[in-house]
């Protein structure tokens, strides 16, 4: 493997995209509250990594003018500013993540999802006055029969 391929811009790309698809893969995959919530803070950083990577620019200076002197190449702070705000919103949204995932934990007395879902279902039934709603068709039934039986069946014997 040729070393122009491990570049340093590689490198972070390819993290940056390894955190993303983590945590894409932790939100979608897991069912345990905790795990989806580490899931989004891998996403951000992910996204936060690969908009700073995107704009960035080998030799480029700060854009301040300095006693007349302007650089040949300046970086853009935008990019920067975006990212430094998001970075302030993704931790507010993940210290509201984590105290609605405490709250559930008292409230139900875990961080499983499908179990606090089944729960919560069954409440809102308990306090509407009707039944947990189920299938309305009954499961088909399966006829078990020996594979013995089905080989001498397909030869003909």
């Amino acid at each position: 493997m040729s070393m122009e391929f491990l570049d340093g811009n590689t490198i972070l790309y390819s993290a940056a995209f390894g955190l993303m698809l983590i945590g894409i893969g932790g939100i979608v995959i897991s069912n345990h509250l905790m795990r989806i919530i580490f899931g989004i803070a891998l996403l951000e950083a992910g996204a936060n990594l690969l908009l700073l990577l995107s704009t960035y620019h080998e030799g480029a200076s700060a854009p301040i003018i300095v006693d007349g002197i302007i650089p040949a190449m300046m970086a853009d702070p935008v990019p920067q500013a975006l990212v430094l705000t998001a970075i302030v919103i993704g931790v507010g949204i993940l210290a509201l993540a984590l105290s609605l995932a405490i709250r559930v934990q008292r409230a139900y007395g875990t961080l499983d999802m499908r179990e606090v879902r089944l729960r919560l279902e069954q409440e809102i039934c308990d306090e509407a006055g009707i039944e947990m709603p189920s299938s309305s068709e009954k499961p088909a039934e399966v006829i078990k029969t020996p594979v013995n039986s089905v080989v001498q069946q397909e030869s003909g014997s």
